[in-house]
Formats: structure tokens, C-alpha cells, sequence
């Protein structure tokens, strides 16, 4: 119903449609306060209020609303300084209202937040810390306000941010280093503050535009400078890449790959390219000539039974998904060879660290050759084990329809430049139909394989795949992750498992289980307070994996509650200098 005129209050009526999922009233007359009726809606998803004369607070009832939300509620006259505290929302606009106070610590609970818009009100105070906890935020809005003080140092947890706006406001201070090595960063914004430092601008091949504005009341002159400079920069970079597609257009450029494409990018698919063989295919490193674009295609074995339904399931699955701890998918290859025979690829955004199964378990290197460390430290696993839990509730929890992984292991875990963890191949993915347990009739449970070692116990008697399913196999991953044992280990045999393995050490022998590298790394650089902390996390990081691999699905811990204790594990760490 938006752009249709209407005026008046929002009916209280309304509130006995307890089965819709999305309410657009934007853009129309409506007035009043926001109706209380909204709270009886809990499978509402999309509410789109803005563009209208609401007045007085936010509500504080839409906290009732249970599932992932996108709330606009922009463009109206509300005030005051109550802010939502839905949980789950994970797009968030209230900009050009009258709202000012504080923003509260608890908007760090936010945390499936992609979007958060809050420009064009009176906001005042300092940024919250705990806004950095949202570090799955794409977008972060909040020019035209009042705030105070300096950039949080928690925002370095932004690893995913790609806009930030901060114009316009009472900000002092320096500006923080580590936004120069934002991967993602296209738009930066930091205009009328009184931010006092400046620091050179990173080339970056993902990089649209990068805006480091310096404009205050103060150093106008200086602004005018910088503002020359940013602009000489960004048409080097353009008259330099005149080829280089920008981000939104990606994948419509690449819609048309070719086989010849993708052979010329692999050098003929030469084993030297060769980077990995799964059930169904091989992954070759490739650089497309179009644009010297690194990628990884996955070439499929359509000899192979079950190859094609692979091929089917993981297109499926990807058309779905988008989320920054899930490896992108940059276009389908659907055609045929030189010889006319069919051919089918995945082409995939190339994650130069490799996979987790080669830093968990690297091959040995000769003594006469000297090669990088592959070590991880132990805050290095606790951030790809969140990264990887962020993944998994994403496609459990935040999907429109739930998606589950059905193998789940180290080496279908990426690793980027900065190491952050992709959750790949999703070519056994089941994509199970809102409201019932079955999964997709054309994904159906009967060929399911997964991988020994990994797959749920419950899978090998014939029951359906589940998201409890996907929560055994991270509960191994993790114990893998600290042991550094594979569930498939020779040690195991007979009753022994990596999960019994590692209950019956507990509490007593933490640090003789773990994986002597991380011992080695406690023993050489803490001291004793540290070692304490460290054990600690250690003894909790087993319990969760423990408590994610226990035999009967019903009582495995929700991937949710794995996310949050990991989180704070890692706060913990960093608390003591790790």
C-alpha cells in the first residue's frame, strides 16, 4: 500500500493479519503514533514505514518481532531517544527524524545487522563502543548528527564495512589507522568534524571510490586541498582501470563467461593451477585476461554420479545467499567444451590463504626449502571459528528459507587476505521449505554423502538432514581447530572419537590436548595471568564443542549461543593483550 495516499492512523485491526511477512506503508499520509496492534505480527519480516508524519517515540513493542527484520521508519517526525532493541534486525533506517540522546551500549546486540542508517537526527554523546560488536555491518550511516568525541577503536572489527559515514558531526581526535586497511571499504566519509590527522590513501582493486574527507569549520583550506587531491586520485585510478568493472555491475559483465574464458584464465587447466579435488570436481586458480581478476573456478565432473545434481544444488543454494563470511560466487558456467561435450564451472571469488584444512594440517616442507609459516595463533582460530558460527547462523537462522550446509569440514573453509573465514561449497546444500522439517523434493536426503568424521551420526541411520546436523559437524571442525587432530586420526579406533577424546581430558588435561603449536605460543609469549586466561578459553572452546558434537541432535547447542560465547572468548583474550 505505499504511495497510495492514505491518511489517518494505522488501523488497530491490522494486527489480526498474524500471517503477514511484509507491510509496506511507505511513502503515504499516515500520522500518529506507530500502532501497538504491529506486535502481534511475529512472522513479520519487512516493515516499511517511511515517508509519512508518525510522531512521539519508537515503539518500544516491535522487540516483539522474532524473526530476521528490515525496519524503515525513515523520513518521519518521530522523537525522543527510545531506539528499537529487535534483536534480530539486520536492516535498520531512521534517518531524517527528530530523534537525539545517546545511542544505547545495547545496540552492540544487533549483531546480524548488515545495514544501519541513523543519519539526519539529533544524536548526540559518544559513539558506543559496543557498536563495533555489529561487525557484520555492510553499511554504516550516521552524518548529520551530534556526536562526540573520537571513531571508537572498536570499529576495527568492521572488517566487512563498505560505507562509512560519519560527516557532519562533533567528531574529534585522529582519525584510526586501521581503516586504511578496510578490504572492503569503498566509501569513506569523514567530512565537517574535527578529526586532526590524515593518512595515505590504499589502492584497492575492490575499491569504487574512496572519499577521506577532511573538511571542518577549522582547516578549510587544508580541506580544499585534500578534497583536490582525493579527486586527482580517484580519475588516476579510473583513466588506469578504465576496464575494471565496479561492484554492482560484477556479475552482469561476467554473466556471459565462456569456456574459452575460463580455459585461457587456467592456463588450459593446467595441473600447476590445480588448487583442489572434491567429490564432484576440481578447483583451479585462474586470472581472467578481461581484467588480471584472480578467481577460483570449480570445474565439474559431469561423469561423476551425482556431479550434476551437485552442480544444481549449489546454484540453487548461492541464488540465495549473501553474507560475508560465505565465499562469493562471482558467475555459472553452462555450456560446452571444444569437443562439444557439456561443460559446467562455478566461478568463485579467489581466497589467497587457502583453505583451513592447509594451515590446520599443512604438508610437510623439505628442509632445504624455505617457506612461509602456516601457523595459526590461537586468536587467529578463535576469529575463523566466529567467523565460520556467523556463517552457519546465517544460512540457519537468517534466510528466508533454511539452508543447510551438509558438509561442513576444514577444507571447505576459505581463508582471505586479512583471514577471514568463507564457509564454500555447497554442493551437497539442502534448502529446507518454511514451516515443515522436508527438505527441497529436488534436493531430497537419500544421496546425501558428507564426509566421514563430519557428518552428524543420525545421518548414517537415515534421518533427514537438520541444522543440528551442521552443528555436529562445527562442533568436530572446532575441536579439530584446537587439538589439531583430525576426527579421522589413526588414534581412533574402536569407541574412541574426537568428541570422547576430548570430554574425558576435561577439565584436568586442557593444554595436553591442544595442539602443541598454541602451547608452544602460550608458553613463549604470556605470562602467568595470560596463561590462565588462555586456558580458560581453551577449557570453554571445548565445552562448546563438546556440547555442539553430543549424539543426540535435540540437545546440541544452537549455533546462536556459539556465536555469542565465542565472541566473548575472543574479548576475553583480547582483555589480556592477545
Amino acid at each position: 500500500m505505499a504511495d497510495t495516499g492514505i491518511s489517518g492512523a494505522i488501523p488497530f485491526d491490522m494486527g489480526n493479519l498474524q500471517n503477514v511477512i511484509l507491510l509496506d506503508l511507505a511513502n503515504n499520509n499516515l500520522s500518529g503514533v506507530i500502532s501497538s496492534s504491529l506486535q502481534k505480527k511475529k512472522k513479520l519480516i519487512y516493515l516499511y514505514l517511511d515517508g509519512n508524519n508518525f510522531l512521539e517515540y519508537i515503539p518500544s513493542h516491535l522487540d516483539m518481532c522474532q524473526n530476521p527484520m528490515d525496519l524503515d521508519l525513515s523520513n518521519n517526525n518521530l522523537s525522543g531517544s527510545i531506539f528499537p532493541s529487535v534483536k534480530t534486525l539486520i536492516n535498520l533506517n531512521l534517518s531524517h527524524n527528530h530523534l537525539n540522546g545517546a545511542l544505547p551500549v545495547e545496540i552492540g546486540k544487533m549483531d546480524h545487522l548488515v545495514i544501519l542508517d541513523i543519519s539526519g537526527n539529533m544524536f548526540g554523546g559518544q559513539i558506543p563502543s559496543t557498536l563495533g560488536d555489529c561487525d557484520g555491518l555492510f553499511i554504516l550511516r550516521m552524518r548529520d548528527n551530534h556526536f562526540q568525541g573520537s571513531i571508537p577503536q572498536s570499529f576495527r572489527s568492521l572488517r566487512s564495512i563498505e560505507e562509512l559515514d560519519l560527516s557532519n558531526n562533533n567528531l574529534s581526535s585522529e582519525i584510526p589507522k586501521f581503516l586504511g586497511a578496510f578490504h572492503f571499504l569503498e566509501i569513506l566519509n569523514l567530512s565537517y568534524n574535527n578529526l586532526k590527522a590524515y593518512y595515505q590513501l590504499k589502492e584497492s582493486s575492490r575499491m569504487r571510490v574512496l572519499l577521506l574527507l577532511l573538511e571542518t569549520t577549522r582547516y578549510v583550506e587544508e580541506s580544499r586541498v585534500v578534497l583536490v587531491l582525493v579527486y586527482v586520485y580517484v580519475c588516476w585510478l579510473k583513466k588506469k582501470k578504465p576496464q575494471e568493472p565496479t561492484s554492482s555491475s560484477i556479475v552482469d559483465r561476467w554473466l556471459n563467461l565462456s569456456y574459452g574464458t575460463l580455459l585461457r584464465a587456467t592456463d588450459g587447466f593446467s595441473s600447476t593451477n590445480l588448487i583442489g579435488v572434491g567429490s564432484f570436481g576440481s578447483v583451479y586458480r585462474g586470472i581472467l585476461q578481461e581484467n588480471g581478476t584472480h578467481v577460483a573456478v570449480k570445474v565439474l565432473n559431469l561423469t561423476h554420479h551425482g556431479a550434476l545434481k551437485s552442480f544444481k544444488a549449489e546454484c540453487e543454494a548461492l541464488k540465495r545467499i549473501k553474507h560475508r563470511n560465505l565465499l562469493k560466487v562471482l558467475t555459472v558456467c553452462s555450456g560446452t567444451d571444444y569437443d562439444g561435450n557439456d561443460f559446467k564451472a562455478l566461478v568463485y571469488e579467489f581466497m589467497v590463504n587457502g583453505s583451513l584444512e592447509e594451515w590446520l594440517h599443512p604438508s610437510p616442507i623439505p628442509a632445504d626449502v624455505d617457506g612461509p609459516s602456516t601457523n595459526l595463533s590461537i586468536i587467529q582460530r578463535i576469529k575463523i571459528s566466529i567467523d565460520i558460527a556467523f556463517a552457519l547462523d546465517y544460512l540457519h537462522n537468517q534466510c528466508h528459507s533454511v539452508i543447510v550446509h551438509c558438509d561442513l569440514k576444514p577444507s571447505n573453509v576459505l581463508l582471505d587476505a586479512e583471514m577471514v573465514g568463507h564457509v564454500g561449497d555447497f554442493g551437497l546444500a539442502k534448502i529446507v521449505l518454511e514451516s515443515t522439517s522436508h527438505t527441497n523434493t529436488n534436493m531430497s536426503s537419500a544421496d546425501l554423502r558428507g564426509t566421514i568424521g563430519y557428518a552428524a551420526p543420525e545421518y548414517g541411520m537415515g534421518s533427514g538432514v537438520s541444522i543440528e546436523g551442521d552443528v555436529y559437524s562445527y562442533g568436530i571442525l572446532l575441536l579439530e581447530m584446537f587439538t589439531g587432530i583430525s576426527p579421522t586420526a589413526e588414534i581412533f579406533k574402536e569407541n574412541l572419537n574426537l568428541h570422547n577424546f576430548v570430554e574425558e581430558a576435561l577439565p584436568e588435561r586442557v593444554l595436553e590436548i591442544t595442539d602443541p603449536i598454541l602451547v608452544q605460543e602460550v608458553e613463549r609469549d604470556a605470562g602467568q595471568r595470560r596463561k590462565s586466561t588462555v586456558q580458560d578459553c581453551l577449557l570453554m572452546v571445548y565445552r562448546i564443542g563438546i556440547a555442539c558434537s553430543v549424539g543426540v541432535p535435540r540437545e546440541r547447542m544452537s549455533i546462536a549461543d556459539v556465536a555469542a560465547q565465542l565472541r566473548s572468548n575472543r574479548d576475553k583474550l583480547y582483555a589480556a593483550g592477545l
